[in-house]
Order: C-alpha cells, then sequence, then structure tokens
C-alpha cells in the first residue's frame, strides 16, 4: 500500500510534554528520543502528541536512547500509554529490543497521545485543589514555592487543636511519577464524603496535612527523577536550600512547625509490577515500636485491598544502614512515628491486572480511600 508522504507531526510543547525528534519522514516509524531532565542526565519519562496519523494504520514509534535511561531494565514487561482524547489512556503494544523500546497503535483519530503513564496536568492539580477547599473542607494552611515560582499549597483537613495526630501525605517528589497525584485525588475525593463513618473516626482525633504536589517544575517539564536545578528532591532532606530545594525546605519547615505522627510519601516504582511500602528499618533510632505499627499499616493494607502485598519490594536495609537522605527515612527518625514510602506500579500490579490500562490513574485514586481506612485503624496506636 502506498503511503502519502509524511503529514507526520509530532509535538511535546505542553504541560509534562517530553520527546524530541529524529526522524519522522516515515510516518508509520516515528524515530524519537526522550529528553533527560533539566540539569540531569535522568530520563524515563515520555509525554508527546502525535499527529497526521493514517487511520487504520498500524503507527509504529521507536524511543532510541531507552536503553540509557535511568531505570533500563524497567522496560521489560512495560507496555505505553495511549490516548485519544488525553482523559481516557489505555495501553498499546510495546517491545523492548534491547537498546529501544518501540510501540505501536492502529489508529481510528487523526492524532493521539502516548506517554510513559497517565500524566496529572497543571490544570487538573489546580481543579483538585479547588475541590479540596470547596467540597473536602480542607484549609489552605501555607503555600511554598517551587524553584520557577510555581504553587505548592499544603492542605490541612482538621482543626490543629492540641493533642490531636498529625497525618502528613506528600506525593510526586519525583516529577515523572503522576500516579503519586492521583492518588492524592483519591484522599481528597474521599474527603468529600462527610458522613463517611471511617473518616469521622480518624478525624475525630486526627488532622491530615497533604501536599498534593511536591514538584510542580519537574512535573510541567516532563521531568523524571528532578525539579528545575536537577535535584532529586528525595534525597534532599538532609540538605535542603533555597535555592536549590525549596520544595522540600518548605515542607520541612512545616512539619517542624506543626509536628508529626505518620508519613506517607507517595511514589511510582518502574521496575517492581506491585504496590507495596518501604520502612524505617535501617534507621538509627528504629525501635519495635515502630516496627510493630509497621506491621500493622502493612497487615491492614493487605486485608483491606486486593492491590497491597508484602511479598514484593525493596531489599530491606540493614540496621543502621538507612539512607538518610530519603524523606521517609529522615521524617521517621526526627519525629520518632511512623514513616513509610508506598511505591506503585508504572507497569500493572501483576496480582490483579488489568489488561486495557495496567496501573492506572483510576486504580491509584481507588487506593488513596483504601489507605484512609488503614490509617483510621492505626491512628489510636501512633503515641
Amino acid at each position: 500500500m502506498t503511503v502519502a508522504k509524511s503529514s507526520l507531526d509530532i509535538s511535546a510543547n505542553f504541560d509534562s510534554g517530553n520527546i524530541e525528534v529524529l526522524d519522522i519522514s516515515n510516518p508509520l516509524q516515528a524515530l524519537l528520543a526522550i529528553r533527560p531532565d533539566t540539569r540531569s542526565q535522568h530520563f524515563q519519562w515520555f509525554h508527546f502528541k502525535a499527529s497526521g496519523l493514517h487511520v487504520g494504520q498500524e503507527h509504529w514509534f521507536r524511543l532510541n536512547n531507552a536503553s540509557k535511561s535511568s531505570y533500563n531494565k524497567a522496560w521489560d514487561g512495560y507496555q505505553a500509554v495511549a490516548s485519544y482524547d488525553h482523559v481516557n489512556w489505555f495501553r498499546v503494544p510495546t517491545i523492548f529490543e534491547g537498546d529501544c523500546l518501540r510501540f505501536s497503535l492502529e489508529t481510528t483519530a487523526t492524532h493521539a497521545w502516548f506517554a510513559y503513564f497517565e500524566p496529572y496536568s497543571r490544570g487538573r492539580h489546580d481543579w483538585l485543589i479547588e475541590q479540596a477547599l470547596t467540597k473536602a473542607g480542607t484549609e489552605l494552611l501555607a503555600t511554598g514555592k517551587s524553584v520557577e515560582g510555581r504553587d505548592i499549597p499544603l492542605l490541612r483537613k482538621g482543626t490543629g487543636a492540641e493533642g490531636r495526630r498529625k497525618v502528613w501525605i506528600i506525593a510526586q517528589q519525583h516529577p515523572g511519577e503522576h500516579m503519586a497525584e492521583w492518588f492524592m485525588e483519591g484522599v481528597i475525593e474521599r474527603l468529600e464524603q462527610h458522613d463517611d463513618p471511617v473518616l469521622l473516626k480518624l478525624l475525630a482525633s486526627a488532622d491530615l496535612y497533604l501536599v498534593p504536589n511536591m514538584n510542580p517544575d519537574g512535573a510541567f517539564h516532563g521531568h523524571l527523577r528532578t525539579n528545575a536545578m536537577g535535584q532529586d528532591l528525595n534525597r534532599a532532606w538532609q540538605s535542603a536550600s533555597q535555592e536549590l530545594s525549596p520544595e522540600v525546605l518548605f515542607v520541612q519547615q512545616q512539619m517542624e512547625q506543626y509536628g508529626v505522627d505518620l508519613f506517607l510519601d507517595i511514589h511510582g516504582d518502574e521496575e517492581i509490577p506491585y504496590v507495596f511500602t518501604a520502612g524505617c528499618e535501617g534507621n538509627p533510632g528504629y525501635t519495635p515500636r515502630i516496627e510493630k505499627l509497621e506491621e500493622h499499616f502493612r497487615s491492614h493494607l493487605k486485608h483491606q485491598t486486593k492491590d497491597f502485598q508484602t511479598r514484593h519490594g525493596y531489599t530491606r536495609d540493614l540496621p543502621g544502614k538507612a539512607n538518610m537522605t530519603l524523606a521517609c527515612n529522615a521524617v521517621g527518625e526526627k519525629f520518632d512515628c511512623l514513616s513509610l514510602t508506598l511505591e506503585m506500579p508504572f507497569k500493572d500490579n501483576n496480582d490483579a491486572p488489568n489488561a486495557l490500562t495496567g496501573w492506572s490513574g483510576k486504580r491509584s485514586k481507588q487506593l488513596g480511600k483504601d489507605v484512609l481506612v488503614t490509617v483510621a485503624d492505626v491512628v489510636g496506636s501512633l503515641r
């Protein structure tokens, strides 16, 4: 079949866009590359729009530098996501060939978007903050500023009265991990249910401190790992500065002011196709009390949802060998509290696979709602 001269256009000049065009002279075989984070060698996140597609034909997109990406072992078993409307995303056939990643779409429209994971836009973030303030009953407690001056809202649900437990949930320190803000949307959506007995129990004794997006600059620029200064925020918790990592410094200052009794840091993992948590077992101040709280949290969440498990995850740290630059370890040590990193997959949850979507924004939201049930169960044992 003869194909007309290339009408294909590839663009990424939008919120969280990331792609470099190498050669699109053959519209059915686009040769592309992922652009590294600003001031950093990290790359893995991609997000672009393809226009001028030939309806009914199979289009292949090749990411030429995939084997050099930050987590190049993560491409095995991975499927890219695509959407015709930038709202409903689905997985597409994807092959890692050892050096490049190829994915295809037999198109039903003349344009489509492709991404590493279902993106969470800055526009939706602004809408989410509005929902949190007008429907979920949170207050805007403070607003930090990113390196480039974007707002980092800190929301509080609760009175802040003396003696109440302080539960902190932050998300998307790593900007490519968009499932983290989808998770926060689930948390905030559940907070809109004012007659929810689980929430009533939780909010009777605890206040929630929420930071839905820690790294708005990185997210906007289509970064995988770093902020606008090339800083990995989740390696900055012992050295945060106004110049290089104001996003972390802001949250540390607010934690210092209000205190922390439980801390959850929400992330996505490129390689492991499961939902899991990492704790503070390597901290110098790790105690049987904290160990018991970690076990309580994991055991409850495992029974709460089929999307959480404890068999797969990171290798446990040896006693006293934790990397204290991570938020989870730094906060857990400083406040002697239950402190966990929660990881969701970029791929799928192999315990409950969904062939159409893999892990998704919707599933991330549901996990956020489920985690609140576990927080409500554990809150009475925190101190």
